[in-house]
């Protein structure tokens, strides 16, 4: 019995509904008439039909005749340069363009609303219209989950409303409402509840326009719901829908049915959920609109199995549709916002307009010209500038290799200076006292002077092994591995320092390092500064091995890391300054360059580098 009394309680509420449809249509078919009976110079009450037309399009949710009425008004409120009338019609497109989901275009029209409203002078009506586009505004920038913005213009709606003459309480309780829902929907909960309070705490708002309290009472009960408040209920949620059926809300029960569906199937009790959920099917298939789209999904996730794959692909099909229709929606209302301009550039001179597009064609082609001038110049001093960075840097590494041979030069003749004055003041002091005591034993033959002698001869052995070590390390290249191979390490020194990084460096003393070019030299310092900056940057890595090999006349250098690896293949499609400019450096010594990389083990760089 209950349930029955629910289904009459919804038909008896869309009835009605029908009925003002009906109603407002009748009243369209009268204003056509009178339109079409209207002289042909009658423009001021032709607009004023127009206007009416799309005002009882709008209230009859048919936002797409609407908007070609409102456009037909618009075009002749210009014409008449009535900016006041012109404003409002823009408002009326603007909710239109909201309903439609054009909330690009919404924005745009109900700013330029705003605009023409700012240009007159503050009056009640003025104002009104003002604090109804700001409501519009909150309501778009809600639906593109931009809710400050969406704040923002409720509360200047709201200031606006209070100051207003006349009974406004319904528009300043939607607004609050408003509000509460953008709080709600942002997970400010406290501000929503906060809202509630303030709507609930008017009771003459509540006894005079109880549809509003049904959405305010709707909207707390879901912030309580997400707050996992759930002692009040399901009883606010039926409180509400109860409000609904008594004031014939039917449109807006939907919503309320949705989160009862909700509640009980968070609660596993499918068969009240699925009650709740056929439920808000039902009434919203009258619509055809986006909760029709919303109880489809609630059905397939509270069903099981093929019921509910059925309900998913009928939601899939629906939600198609209304794209489409959409679109559809957006595409006429683009083709007729521009017929209406191209309508109103025709009372412009056509030799003006070739005259104009002359100009800003001369202009445009000058400035495109200029602008191609500019781009192509700066492209050249950047290269330029390019290759002047670059010529610095290696001048830079070259005068430091200078220095650095300069350095092994000095020591050089430092150590040379060591030897020549140990074996001036050490072995031939010795071989002269040596060859005086010899001499002096030479006239004696006793058995005393045959053993100094042989001390003496055992001196010389020694002073000969003294004289052939001298003599090795005169031949023997003091500082191994020196010149290139120093400015290496010292750099490899400096970045791991620097970079926290433990280094490991290993050369093939068989390199000849005399034989490979300066400009090829820089170009493997530069690689290897650069491989190490990659390295600290990505890597991750803890430790870095630096070796250098000649194989065939081709100097091998690897720089392998212990670090996090990467996708190779990815470098391939994205590759920086860094990896063009090492490329570049391979290409000018015509070498190789060879990445491998694993994630987790590490990357390894390989250099070919031909000596000659």
């Amino acid at each position: 019995m209950k349930f029955r009394l629910l289904f009459i309680m919804a038909a008896m509420s869309i009835n009605f509904l029908n009925a003002q449809i009906d109603e407002n249509l009748r009243k369209i078919d009268s204003l056509k008439t009178i339109v079409g009976n209207s002289k042909a110079g009658d423009s001021i009450n032709i607009v004023e039909e127009y206007f009416k037309i799309g005002e009882f399009y709008r209230y009859s949710l048919i936002s797409d005749s609407a908007y070609v009425y409102y456009q037909k008004a618009e075009k002749i409120y210009r014409k008449l340069n009535n900016k006041f009338k012109t404003a409002i019609t823009l408002y009326g497109i603007a909710v239109c363009q909201t309903y439609d989901k054009d909330y690009t275009g919404s924005e745009s029209t109900s700013f330029e609303a705003i605009k023409l409203l700012e240009s007159l002078n503050e009056s009640n009506e003025v104002k009104k219209y003002n604090a109804f586009v700001y409501n519009n505004l909150g309501i778009v920038f809600d639906e593109l989950e931009q809710f400050d913005q969406a704040i923002k213009y409720f509360e200047l709606s709201l200031d606006l409303k209070k100051g207003l003459k006349g009974d406004f309480e319904r528009s300043k309780g939607l607004t609050l409402n408003n509000m509460l829902k953008v709080y709600r929907r942002s997970g400010e909960y406290d501000l929503a509840i906060k809202k509630y309070e303030q709507i609930f705490q008017n009771k003459e708002l509540i006894k005079n326009h109880p549809e509003v309290y049904v959405l305010a009472l709707g909207n707390y009960a879901n912030t309580l719901y997400l707050l996992k408040r759930y002692e009040k209920l399901p009883g606010l949620y039926l409180e509400a829908l109860r409000l609904s059926d008594s004031v014939n809300d039917t449109y807006d029960s939907i919503i309320i049915h949705h989160h009862l569906a909700e509640f009980y199937n968070d609660r596993n009790q499918k068969d009240s959920a699925k009650y709740y959920a056929y439920k808000a099917k039902e009434i919203s298939e009258l619509f055809n609109n986006d909760d029709l789209l919303k109880s489809l999904l609630l059905i397939s996730k509270i069903e099981k199995g093929d019921v509910a794959t059925k309900y998913l692909k009928e939601y899939i099909k629906l939600s198609d549709s209304l794209q489409k229709s959409e679109r559809s929606k957006r595409d006429k209302f683009a083709r007729i916002r521009f017929e209406t301009n191209k309508i109103e550039q025709e009372n412009i001179q056509i030799t003006k307009e070739r005259l104009w597009l002359l100009i800003i064609s001369i202009v445009l082609i000058l400035a495109s010209f200029l602008l191609y001038l500019v781009i192509s110049q700066r492209n050249k001093n950047k290269e330029l500038q390019f290759v002047q960075k670059q010529q610095e840097a290696n001048e830079e590494i070259y005068n430091l290799m200078l220095s650095q041979n300069e350095s092994i030069e000095e020591a050089r003749d430092l150590e040379k200076k060591r030897i020549s004055a140990e074996l001036h003041d050490g072995v031939l002091g010795r071989l002269f006292g040596t060859r005086l005591s010899l001499d002096s034993l030479n006239m004696s033959n006793s058995a005393e002077a045959i053993n100094t002698r042989e001390q003496y001869i055992n001196e010389l052995k020694t002073i000969e092994d003294d004289i052939r070590k001298v003599s090795h390390e005169l031949n023997t290249d003091f500082i191994s591995g020196s010149g290139f191979i120093d400015i290496i390490r010292t750099l490899v020194q400096t970045q791991t320092l620097v970079y926290k990084l433990d280094y490991e460096l290993t050369h093939d003393d068989d390199i000849n390092w005399d034989a490979v070019t300066n400009i090829k030299k820089i170009h493997i310092y530069r690689i290897i500064q650069e491989t190490l900056h990659n390295i600290y940057k990505h890597a991750s890595a803890s430790k870095v091995t630096i070796s250098f090999n000649l194989k065939n006349n081709v100097i091998y250098l690897v720089v392998a890391d212990d670090g996090v690896g990467f996708d190779v293949n990815k470098l391939k499609s994205k590759s920086g300054i860094g990896l063009k400019n090492m490329n570049s450096r391979i290409n000018e010594i015509k070498g190789i360059l060879k990445i491998s990389s694993e994630k987790n083990t590490g990357t390894k760089v390989t250099i070919e580098a031909p000596i000659s």
